[in-house]
C-alpha cells in the first residue's frame, strides 16, 4: 500500500525492462522515495518461468496487453496481433530470451544524428554494467551485474545442420554476437538462469524487495501526467477501483514502452496538435513527433519440411514425446521446455552495399502456420528472416481521451520499395543456405512460402504473405532535437521539464537485433543521468532536501 502521503521523489511508470532496472538504480539512496507501477500483475503465472512457456503468455491476457495492429497493405491487407508485456518483468516474461546488443555502428549512428554519450564507446559500459555473463568479465562483457546470460541447455540435429549450411554458403561461425559486429552465424546466449526465464523482475526487483524506501504496485493503469504552471508533477491513475494521484518532488520517468509512454504522453496533452483536438483533450505542449517514427522488426517466416530428423513438432504430439520432455525439464531443467524459442541465430548482409549485416536470422526446430496455433503434425523448421534496419515508418496514437480504448497501431509495414527489395533478397539467401550440401540429408522442402515463387514481384507478395512481427517496436519518442523529436539526449521531453521517458521508444533508429538488453542500457543510462542531475542541482548525495513542487 502507498504511504498516507503519496509523493514520492520518484515516479516511473511501467516495470518491464526498463522501469524494473531504473527503480533499482534509483532506489539504491535511501534517502529516495521510488514508486514503480506497473498495469499488470505479478509474475507468478507458472508458464513465464519455463522458458518454452512463452507460447502460453503471448496471446494470453493475463501477461500480455493483446494489442492488434491496423490493417497492413504492405501484408497483402491483413491485421496482426502485437503482443506487448503486461506483467512484472513486462516483455521480459513473454520474450525469446535472446542476449543482444545490435551493432556498434547503430550507436555510433545515434551519437551521429546528435545525441551525445550515445555512442558505442559510450553505451558499452552501460551494457557491461547490469550484465552476469556465464564466461565472467572480460572487455565486452561484465559478471558483476544482475542480468544474467546463459548459453543454451539444448540442441537440435536440424540447427547444427544449417549452421554448417550457412558456412558452406559464405556465412562465417560466430561465438559472441555481442561484441560490436554481430556478423555471422551461432547460438544465441540467452536470458536464463539454469534453464530457468530470467526475467527483469527476478533480475532487478526481487533482491531489493526489502527496500523500505521502494513501493511496487500492480495493477495501475496510468492515464496521464498531471502538468502543473512550470513541471510535471504527478500521475493520475486508476487503481483497486478509484483514481489516484501519485506526485514526484523530483522527476516522473516514463517506462511504458513504444505503445504505453506516447500513449500516456498524448492523453497528457503532449503531442500533435491535430490529434489531441480531434480526439478531445486539452493541448498543454504541441509536440508532433510523439506516436510517429514507429520501427519494427518485420519476420518473415519460411518453413521448411523435413525427413530423417525429429523436431519439436512431433514430440508436442506424441504423449511420450511430452512425457519425456517434462521429465526431463523437471529432473535437470534441460530438453526442450528449456528452449529459447529460437535457438540459431545469423546476421548477414543482403547485398554487398550494405555496409554492415542488415539481416537477423532466427531459426527454430518447429513450424505452425501463425502464432497462437498448434505447431504442424509434420516435421520442420522455420528459418525466419528480418530487415534489421527498416525504412518504413509507422504511427501509434491513442483513438480516444479514455484509456480503455485501444490504441491505433499502424506500423505501415513494407510501405518502402527499399524493404520489398531486401525482403526478396532475403528470401533468396535463404532458399540458397537450404540448398547447401549440410542439409542434403534432410530434405529440406520449402512449405512456405513455396518453391513455385521466382519473380522479384512475387517475391513481395510472398513477404506480405509469411511476414510478421517479431516484437521490437521502437522509437514513438524519438531522440534528438529535430522537430520531430520528442526527448533530448539526457532523455528529458523536450519543454517538459521534471518528465523523462527511458525505454526503447526513444531510440531514433531500430538497433540490429532483439531489443530488450538495449532497453536495459537505456535505462541504465537514464538513472546515470537523472543522479547526476538531482545531485547537481541540489549539491546533495540524497533525495532529501528536495522541495515539493
Amino acid at each position: 500500500m502507498p504511504s498516507a502521503d503519496p509523493v514520492y521523489d520518484y515516479v516511473v511508470v511501467g516495470a518491464g525492462p526498463a522501469g524494473c532496472l531504473l527503480a533499482n538504480r534509483l532506489s539504491a539512496d535511501p534517502a529516495c522515495r521510488v514508486l514503480l507501477l506497473e498495469a499488470g500483475g505479478r509474475d507468478n503465472y507458472p508458464w513465464i518461468h519455463i522458458p518454452v512457456g512463452y507460447l502460453y503468455c503471448i496471446g494470453n491476457p493475463r501477461t500480455d496487453w493483446c494489442f492488434k495492429t491496423e490493417l497492413q497493405p504492405g501484408l497483402n491487407g491483413r491485421a496482426l496481433g502485437y503482443p506487448r508485456g503486461k506483467v512484472l518483468g513486462g516483455c521480459s516474461s513473454i520474450n525469446g530470451m535472446i542476449y543482444m546488443r545490435g551493432q556498434a555502428a547503430d550507436y555510433d549512428g545515434w551519437a551521429e544524428q546528435g545525441n551525445a554519450g550515445w555512442a558505442w564507446k559510450d553505451v558499452l559500459p552501460l551494457f557491461k554494467a547490469s550484465e552476469n555473463h556465464f564466461a565472467g568479465a572480460n572487455e565486452s562483457h561484465g559478471a558483476q551485474g544482475e542480468w544474467r546470460v546463459e548459453r543454451q541447455r539444448y540442441s537440435w540435429p536440424i540447427l547444427d545442420a544449417f549452421r554448417e549450411a550457412a558456412a558452406q554458403s559464405g556465412i562465417g561461425k560466430v561465438d559472441d554476437f555481442n561484441t560490436g559486429d554481430n556478423a555471422g552465424c551461432g547460438y544465441f546466449q540467452v536470458n536464463q538462469r539454469s534453464g530457468v526465464r530470467w526475467n527483469a523482475s527476478k533480475a532487478f526487483l526481487r533482491p531489493i524487495r526489502s527496500r523500505a524506501n521502494l513501493t511496487v504496485l500492480t495493477g495501475v493503469q496510468v492515464d496521464k501526467v498531471l502538468l502543473g504552471n512550470t513541471r510535471a508533477q504527478a500521475v493520475k491513475a486508476f487503481w483497486q477501483g478509484a483514481w489516484h494521484e501519485f506526485g514526484a518532488r523530483r522527476e516522473i520517468i516514463l517506462c511504458a514502452g513504444s505503445v504505453g509512454s506516447p500513449g500516456i504522453l498524448q492523453r497528457s496533452g503532449i503531442g500533435p496538435r491535430k490529434l489531441l483536438e480531434e480526439v478531445g483533450i486539452p493541448v498543454r505542449h504541441d509536440l508532433p513527433g510523439v506516436g510517429g517514427n514507429l520501427q519494427d522488426h518485420l519476420q518473415l517466416r519460411l518453413i521448411y519440411q523435413v525427413r530423417n530428423t525429429r523436431t519439436l513438432n512431433q514430440m508436442a504430439h506424441s504423449l511420450w514425446g511430452k512425457l519425456g520432455m517434462g521429465l526431463r525439464y523437471a529432473f535437470d531443467r534441460s530438453g526442450p521446455l528449456a528452449m529459447a524459442p529460437s535457438q540459431l541465430g545469423a546476421f548477414v548482409r543482403s547485398s554487398p552495399e550494405q555496409a554492415t549485416a542488415n539481416l537477423q536470422y532466427h531459426v527454430q526446430p518447429l513450424s505452425l502456420e501463425r502464432f497462437g496455433e498448434p505447431l504442424h503434425r509434420f516435421a520442420a523448421f522455420t528459418a525466419s528472416v528480418c530487415n534489421l534496419r527498416p525504412a518504413s515508418r509507422g504511427r501509434i496514437d491513442i483513438r480516444s481521451a479514455d484509456m480503455n480504448v485501444a490504441p491505433l497501431i499502424d506500423p505501415n509495414y513494407l510501405s518502402d520499395p527499399a524493404d520489398l527489395r531486401v525482403a526478396a533478397d532475403a528470401i533468396r539467401l535463404t532458399r540458397r543456405i537450404v540448398q547447401a550440401p549440410a542439409l542434403a540429408a534432410f530434405d529440406p522442402r520449402e512449405y512456405l512460402p513455396g518453391p513455385a515463387l521466382q519473380r522479384e514481384e512475387d517475391l513481395h507478395q510472398a513477404a506480405g504473405q509469411i511476414g510478421t512481427t517479431i516484437f521490437h517496436p521502437v522509437g514513438t519518442c524519438r531522440m534528438g532535437n529535430g522537430a520531430l523529436d520528442v526527448v533530448d539526449n539526457q532523455l528529458r521531453v523536450h519543454g517538459i521539464p521534471g518528465l523523462r521517458v527511458a525505454d526503447a521508444s526513444i531510440m531514433p533508429q531500430i538497433v540490429s537485433g532483439n531489443t530488450c538488453s538495449p532497453t536495459l542500457m537505456i535505462a541504465e543510462k537514464a538513472a546515470q543521468l537523472i543522479l547526476k542531475g538531482a545531485h547537481t542541482q541540489t549539491n546533495l548525495s540524497d533525495c532529501s532536501a528536495i522541495p515539493t513542487p
